[in-house]
């Protein structure tokens, strides 16, 4: 299936007021470059300063840093994106990466109740998709489809667990979900997140898996929230469902954490309340003919994204480089595909849309983790190349 890139439909729908901060490889420099958008047209502003978007981040004022930057006019964006579709990507040509660098890529689990909900329906099938509808009905009959006025950590919740423990019907799920703590975990190493355009991948052994369209928060070393993007938390529904002890394997793979297609920074014209209030869209598109569509409502998350974000960092836990974090999401996929009762999971070539007016739209081709372009270009390759064009020094 063919996947078109168009910067009509890629770009915030406000592209022209909005800071947005991205990366491209740059085939002349052999390498990434830190680019800004303006008027159509991509900047590349890598030697203003900000040779990597971590940096940029760690600056005072990250939206006003940038918007005093010049730099080099490198093409249009609808080009660039033409560009970045890994499966028709001429690689003599600058094509757009994830924007996220630096950052460590940190994920939060089981935000919001509808999700919390089907991690507790895959903990009870033990990962059968065939078990999955059986066990639904039997779980929401117990504990209600709708928590979303349930407040993590509040003694009604901790009734409610009281109450669940009784039945012994409690879940590690349902204790990150409405318990004291949130799920904070790791979605991917540094620089191992692939931007719009390129294939995502799932894991060989997987035949029960999905999407998670969230919102990606990019906060800085001092845990001060800079800008979000979307992001794609590529799941494996049966590997999680089998022992949370394998949520590394389930969550962590090659090309399995899209970001993209931009960093929005916060500015005057959008901030962390736009965030809270957004509806991020998800359609997927099969070879097979099958279409999927939904949504997760930012403005039903458990957890407010300051507080998940003061989760993941603070005294208790430092990141030098600043981390960005997947916030979760309430859309979990039940549509079925193949037969009555097996719900969804993907086939190869699924393309994979996500989006809201804000922050534009992140597309992706699904593809197995091991025929998806092998992650090579580590820390100590970036460091190197940027000495090489002098970007970096004492800081």
């Amino acid at each position: 299936m063919t996947m078109k890139l168009e910067a009509a439909s890629t770009l915030p729908e406000d592209a022209d007021g909005a800071s947005l901060v991205g990366r491209v490889w740059r085939p002349y420099h052999k390498g990434p470059s830190v680019v800004t958008i303006r008027r159509g047209r991509v900047i590349d502003i890598t030697a203003r300063g900000t040779p990597t978007v971590s940096m940029l981040c760690e600056s005072e004022d990250p939206a006003g840093k940038l918007a005093g930057l010049m730099g080099e006019d490198i093409g249009a964006v609808a080009d660039v994106l033409a560009n970045s579709s890994e499966a028709s990507r001429d690689v003599a040509k600058s094509w757009f990466l994830s924007p996220i660098d630096l950052q460590a890529v940190k994920a939060a689990g089981v935000t919001f109740a509808q999700s919390m909900i089907e991690r507790v329906i895959e903990e009870q099938a033990r990962g059968s998709a065939e078990k999955a509808h059986a066990v639904r009905a039997e779980i929401t009959a117990i504990i209600g489809a709708d928590l979303s006025q349930l407040k993590p950590g509040s003694p009604q919740a901790m009734e409610l667990k009281a109450a669940l423990v009784a039945k012994g019907a409690w879940s590690q799920y349902l204790e990150v979900g409405i318990g004291p703590d949130a799920e904070i975990f790791t979605k991917a190493p540094v620089l191992a997140s692939v931007g719009t355009g390129a294939d995502i991948g799932l894991h060989p052994i997987s035949t029960w898996n999905n999407p998670e369209p969230e919102i990606v928060l990019a906060a800085a070393s001092t845990g001060r929230i800079v800008g979000a993007a979307l992001g794609n938390d590529v799941n494996l529904r049966d590997v999680e469902g089998r022992s949370a002890l394998l949520l590394g394997k389930a969550k962590d793979n090659n090309a399995s954490a899209a970001i993209g297609p931009f960093l929005r920074l916060f500015d005057r014209h959008f901030s962390l309340d736009d965030v809270r209030k957004a509806e991020v869209a998800l359609s997927v598109a099969g070879e097979d003919g099958f279409t999927l569509e939904g949504s997760s409502n930012m403005a039903r998350i458990s957890r407010d994204p300051a507080d998940l974000i003061a989760a993941m960092m603070g005294r208790h836990h430092q990141y030098p480089d600043g981390a960005a974090l997947y916030l979760g999401t309430m859309f979990a996929p039940v549509k079925d595909r193949d037969a009555p009762g097996k719900g969804f999971t993907h086939k190869i070539g699924d393309i994979v849309s996500i989006s809201t007016p804000r922050l534009g739209r992140l597309t992706n081709r699904v593809r197995l983790s091991t025929e998806c372009a092998p992650w090579s270009y580590g820390i100590a390759a970036l460091m190197a190349n940027l000495a090489r064009r002098k970007m970096v020094g004492e800081r």
